[in-house]
C-alpha cells in the first residue's frame, strides 16, 4: 500500500487542503487505515470528480480507492455485476455493452468510481424512468468505524444513510448492481430547438418518456422574450436494425464541445461579451429538429470526457477573473414551481454571468437516500468562474429562491453553501446525524464538506 502527503482539491479546484493519502489494494489494507486513523479521521476518495470539497479531509487520512478495481462477477442470468468500489463507470461502459448489458444509471462523467457514484447517489438523463443509482444497488460491502465489514442491503437505515451519504457512514468496498439489458450500446439521438424557457419545458413534457434519455442546454446569455431558450436532446438505445447502414461510421463518431476551445483563445476582458456571442452561435447552429443521429455512449453521455475541455474550462475561469476555479451550482425545484425556475434563470442572465455550461433535465421519484439530491421536478446545473465578484452573495440569493420554492441544492456538488441552508433543504438530516453518532461515535469518517455543513 502506497502512502504520501498530498494537496487535494475537487474538480472545481477550489479550496485545496492537505491530507495523508493511502492507496489500499486489499480490503484488509483499507481496514488497517481506518483502524489506524488519526484525530482528523478518514475518508474514501475515488477519481476526484466531486466539484467541491466532498472528497477532501484536511489534516486527516484519505483512502484512494482506485487500487481496488476488480470486476468480480458478471451474472448474465440475474443481470447483475459485482465489482470493487474503485472500478470506474467508464470501464463498465467498455465491458458491459458488448455483452448486451448497460450500467443502470449513467451520470455526466464516466470518470467516477462505483463507490463514489453510490456515495453521491448519482442520477442520469433517464431519471424519470430509472431513478438514481440507489434503486439499482442489490447490496454493498461497507467498512464501518469499528473496522468491521458489513453487508448492507436496500430497505435498511444504514443503506438509506450510505446511498447519497458522501462517504460519512463508512468506506464502500464493493457493490452488486442490477444492470439494464440493451440490444446495442449505440444511442439514437433526436435534437430540437426551443425559443424560450416555457417552450423548452413544454417540449420536455410533451415528449413524455418515449425516449428515456433527455436533457437540454440552456442559453443563460439570452434575456427578455428569449430568456431560457435552449436545445433539447433526447436519446434511446438504438435497435439492431439500424446497424448495417450506420455501424461503421458511428463506431468512430465523437461528439465535441467546441465552445470552450473558442472562448479559451480570447483575452480575459473579452470573455463576458464573447460568451454571449458564442451562446448565440451555438443556439443558431443547432438543428431546429433532427432525428435518428447515432452516437456512441461516450459521445452521448460524456462528450467532455473525450476532450481536454475540463482544462479549457479552468483556463476560461482564470481568463475571466484572474484566478482558476469553477463553482458548479446544481439545484432542483418541484413540478409546479416553474416560475421559481424561471426567476433563477432570469437572475443569472440579468447578472451577465459567463455560464461556462448550463444544463436542464427532469427528475422522477425521489431516492430512498436520506441525503440524496433528486426529487420530482426540474434540475438546473450551471458552472461559473469561482472568482466572479460577489458570486457568493449572488448564489446565497439563489439558495433563498430555491429554498422558498421547496427545492434543494446538490450536496455532492456543493462548495459554498451555508449549514443552515443545507439543514432547511434536507429534512432527514437529523436522522442522518443520529445514525452517524450511533454508528461512529468517535468521528472516524470526516470530510471538509461535512465539517463545513455540520453533517
Amino acid at each position: 500500500m502506497s502512502v504520501d502527503t498530498v494537496s487535494l482539491t475537487g474538480w472545481g479546484r477550489t479550496a485545496p487542503t492537505t491530507a495523508v493519502r493511502f492507496r489500499p489494494r486489499t480490503y484488509e489494507e483499507a481496514a488497517a487505515v481506518v483502524r489506524g486513523r488519526g484525530p482528523r479521521g478518514a475518508l474514501a476518495r475515488g477519481l476526484g470528480r466531486a466539484p467541491g470539497d466532498a472528497a477532501q479531509n484536511a489534516g486527516g487520512s484519505v483512502l484512494d480507492m482506485t487500487g481496488l478495481d476488480r470486476i468480480r462477477a458478471l451474472d448474465e442470468v440475474a443481470g447483475t455485476v459485482r465489482c470493487d468500489a474503485g472500478v470506474s463507470l467508464e470501464r463498465l461502459l467498455r465491458v458491459l455493452p458488448p455483452r448486451g448489458w448497460f450500467p443502470p444509471v449513467v451520470p455526466g462523467t464516466g470518470r467516477i468510481t462505483v463507490g463514489g457514484a453510490i456515495g453521491s447517489d448519482v442520477h442520469g438523463l433517464d431519471h424519470p424512468a430509472a431513478g438514481s443509482l440507489a434503486r439499482h444497488v442489490v447490496a454493498l460491502e461497507l467498512l464501518t468505524a469499528d473496522g468491521e465489514v458489513r453487508t448492507v442491503t436496500p430497505g435498511t437505515a444504514l443503506f438509506d444513510a450510505t446511498a447519497g451519504g458522501l462517504g460519512l457512514t463508512g468506506v464502500i468496498l464493493s457493490a452488486t448492481l442490477r444492470l439494464k439489458r440493451v440490444t446495442t450500446g449505440l444511442i439514437a439521438v433526436s435534437t430540437e430547438r426551443a425559443r424560450d424557457l416555457d417552450d423548452l419545458l413544454a417540449r420536455f413534457t410533451a415528449g413524455g418518456d418515449r425516449l428515456p434519455y433527455a436533457s437540454a442546454w440552456v442559453d443563460l446569455s439570452a434575456r427578455g422574450r428569449t430568456a431560457g431558450r435552449g436545445v433539447l436532446t433526447r436519446g434511446e438505445h438504438a435497435p439492431l436494425s439500424v446497424l448495417p447502414a450506420h455501424a461503421r461510421r458511428t463506431a468512430a463518431r465523437r461528439q465535441r464541445e467546441p465552445w470552450a476551445s473558442v472562448l479559451s483563445a480570447l483575452p480575459g476582458g473579452l470573455l463576458g461579451p464573447a460568451a454571449a456571442l458564442v451562446d448565440e452561435v451555438r443556439y443558431r447552429s443547432a438543428p431546429r429538429a433532427r432525428r435518428g443521429e447515432l452516437r456512441t455512449p461516450a459521445a452521448f453521455f460524456h462528450p467532455l470526457d473525450a476532450t481536454p475541455a475540463t482544462d479549457r474550462l479552468h483556463r476560461l475561469s482564470a481568463l475571466s477573473t484572474g484566478r482558476a476555479g469553477l463553482v458548479r451550482y446544481r439545484f432542483t425545484v418541484g413540478y409546479g414551481q416553474e416560475e421559481a425556475l424561471g426567476r433563477v434563470v432570469r437572475r443569472i442572465a440579468a447578472r451577465r454571468c459567463p455560464a461556462l455550461r448550463a444544463g436542464l433535465q427532469r427528475f422522477g421519484a425521489a431516492s430512498p437516500g436520506w441525503l440524496s439530491f433528486p426529487a420530482p421536478g426540474w434540475e438546473l446545473t450551471v458552472e461559473l468562474p469561482a472568482a466572479l465578484p460577489g458570486l457568493g452573495r449572488f448564489l446565497d440569493g439563489l439558495d433563498a429562491e430555491v429554498a422558498a420554492a421547496g427545492g434543494r441544492v446538490c450536496l455532492a456538488q456543493d462548495s459554498r453553501m451555508r449549514p443552515e441552508t443545507a439543514a432547511a433543504m434536507y429534512p432527514r438530516l437529523p436522522e442522518f446525524r443520529e445514525l452517524r453518532a450511533e454508528l461512529d461515535p468517535t468521528g472516524a469518517f470526516r470530510s471538509d464538506l461535512a465539517r463545513r455543513l455540520d453533517l
